[in-house]
């Protein structure tokens, strides 16, 4: 055990943590020259285009350090926040970790809250200065912000460059010399984390998983503590480039486990696998299953492909745990899931990889979060789902989710995002000057506030310079309104959203003319209404395509004109009553991008 090191990398997004990571693989000499290439870890098509992780991944390297060999066990983190829960276990399977921060960008929001998450296990911390090449670094700037932040001697951060592999032989050292050798103690009764899992179609599901007491061996019977199944370890191995099979993992070790599960629900991250004949006492604390903080509608373009989609959704669950759908039907679009989401990016990630992998097109609906409205006789209804929401008259108050926002920008735009967050219903709760032009803003705010567009504006009146965190508080009682839109008095149930009442007038206002647009003219008049309960609040008409029926009277008595004109708005009126609108696909779009 005493020549293992376990670590993982903390990093902002775009700081250079997965070509860092290379640069490791490559000095070890992990990878051959012949199979690196540019994000080794990063195998989806995804992760490689956006320059993001997304999924997590862990790999074994072997070191030679003084002449004694070392195992060195990378466990790697995504970097956005939607997936901080992963990153959390990914940590408590650590011992250390390199926090590394870019000379040119600075600290940021995310490396933040991913420290704070890392010395809550007491994690080494090894600080790493990267991109040292690039021409706009600011070394010595950088280095006062990472000593005020993790109060580290100035010597102790290592400079350093993933694209020319400047310092990657003084990080290996420092991987060495400073991270201590995983506790534990082999005689046990066997205790391992599960930390991340993945989908192989030949193979059901791999979990992942570091030895915390005992030891396992292939063949095993085993059990899963949180979800209380058992299985057999048909196969235990470590993780190279490739999967390596081993006869038996041992404390402080990091390996994989197959048995056979094919359903992704008993695979979940944070649980404790322990031998069924000899359980550990006590499971590793820290459980939680991942609660999905936003909700869309996930539909097919076409209603025949519904049955494809739920397959796509299935198999896209197995490979993405975090995932949560279910069956629900709309009266605009037929059958659908509501699907939850850990937050915007990982529902755009979900929608881009039901287009690539599985060749869906699909309409997404607005996205909203979860509510606890209370019905009168204090019963507790969640809603997920905008139609979910009891009639007015039945309710008596509901709670929305508030989180708390970090925000880390330049001292000029300070003013520029304060407006945007008390625009969206945001309270400033504290303002730290992180160095003399740096600033740390605290907010707390609604989330339904922030999963519309809110990055976007955030990084657009930063230009680009603010780095944005949160994470969930509490819920909290707000005065909150169900908006249906209706086209000719008939409800749009997809379109319907809850918002805060202060807004609902504008926010009715321009889905009603954005709607006018895009809807096609018809043979008959179509009302557009926003509307409250019973009470409309705003409306927009699209006028009829006239025909001009009076043409082929040429003189003659006015009558025979009045006539034809009173028989086409006759014509018209039975029209209206049978005529069905269709709504084209742009319209969900555009309620979605209704503030740009």
């Amino acid at each position: 055990m005493k020549h293992i090191r376990n670590f993982c990398i903390i990093a902002h997004i775009d700081h250079g943590k997965s070509t860092l990571a290379d640069r490791l693989l490559q000095e070890t000499k992990t990878v051959s020259e012949r199979d690196l290439k540019e994000q080794t870890l990063d195998d989806m098509d995804l992760e490689r285009e956006r320059g993001i992780t997304i999924k997590s991944h862990a790999i074994q390297m072997n070191y030679q350090h003084e002449g004694q060999e070392y195992v060195l066990n990378l466990i790697d983190t995504p970097g956005h926040v939607d997936f901080s829960y992963e990153v959390s276990r990914s940590i408590a399977a650590c011992e250390g970790a390199l926090l590394i921060v870019d000379a040119a960008q600075g600290i940021q929001a995310q490396t933040i809250s991913n420290l704070y998450l890392a010395l809550d296990h007491d994690l080494v911390i090894i600080p790493v200065l990267n991109k040292m090449d690039l021409p706009g670094a600011m070394p010595e700037e950088v280095k006062d912000q990472i000593e005020e932040l993790i109060l580290c001697d100035r010597d102790e951060i290592i400079p350093a460059s993933g694209k020319t592999g400047l310092g990657v032989d003084k990080i290996l050292e420092a991987i060495v010399d400073r991270i201590p050798a995983p506790k534990g103690d082999p005689n046990a009764p066997l205790k391992a984390l599960i930390f991340d899992s993945v989908y192989n179609s030949f193979r059901g599901i791999i979990a992942y998983f570091k030895v915390i007491n005992g030891e396992i061996n292939s063949g095993d019977k085993v059990k899963f503590v949180h979800t209380g199944k058992e299985y057999l370890a048909d196969e235990i191995g470590v993780l190279r480039m490739k999967q390596e099979p081993r006869k038996s993992i041992s404390a402080g070790n990091v390996g994989y486990i197959i048995s056979g599960i094919k359903e992704a629900k008993e695979v979940k991250v944070g649980d404790t696998i322990t031998h069924t004949n000899d359980p550990t006492k006590e499971a590793i604390q820290g459980f939680e299953d991942v609660k999905p903080m936003v909700f869309a509608g996930i539909y097919p373009v076409d209603t025949e492909d519904f049955e494809d989609l739920r397959d796509s959704m299935a198999k896209l669950q197995l490979n993405d745990a975090s995932l949560v759908f279910e069956p629900e039907s709309s009266m605009a679009l037929g059958f659908g899931f509501r699907c939850g989401f850990l937050g915007m990016l990982h529902m755009e990630i979900i929608q881009e990889r039901l287009e690539r992998e599985f060749g869906m097109t699909v309409i997404t609906t607005v996205p909203n979060v979860s509510y606890h409205a209370f019905v009168k006789g204090s019963e507790m209804v969640i809603v997920n789902n905008p139609t979910d929401l009891p009639e007015p008259n039945h309710i008596d108050h509901v709670e929305e989710p508030f989180i708390s926002a970090q925000i880390i920008t330049a001292s000029e735009y300070v003013g520029a995002i304060m407006g945007l967050c008390m625009e969206k219903r945001g309270v400033l709760k504290n303002q730290v000057y992180l160095t003399t032009n740096r600033v740390e803003l605290v907010f707390e705010m609604p989330m339904a506030e922030v999963v519309f567009d809110f990055y976007d504006k955030l990084k657009s009146i930063s230009r680009g310079y603010a780095s944005f965190d949160y994470h969930p508080i509490e819920y909290r009682d707000s005065h909150l309104v169900k908006l249906d839109i209706l086209l000719n008095g008939k409800q749009v149930d997809a379109l319907s959203a809850i918002i805060h009442r202060d807004k609902a007038y504008e926010y009715g206002k321009k889905i009603c003319v954005k709607l006018k647009e895009l809807i096609p003219k018809q043979q008959f008049e179509i009302a557009i209404q926003a509307g409250i309960g019973s009470k409309i609040i705003a409306r927009e008409t699209i006028k009829a395509m006239r025909k001009d029926v009076t043409s082929k009277c040429y003189g003659g008595d006015i009558t025979r004109k009045r006539k034809l004109l009173e028989k086409q708005k006759a014509g018209k009126k039975r029209m209206r009553q049978v005529g069905s609108v269709e709504i084209p696909q742009s319209a969900f779009m555009a309620v979605l991008k209704i503030n740009d």
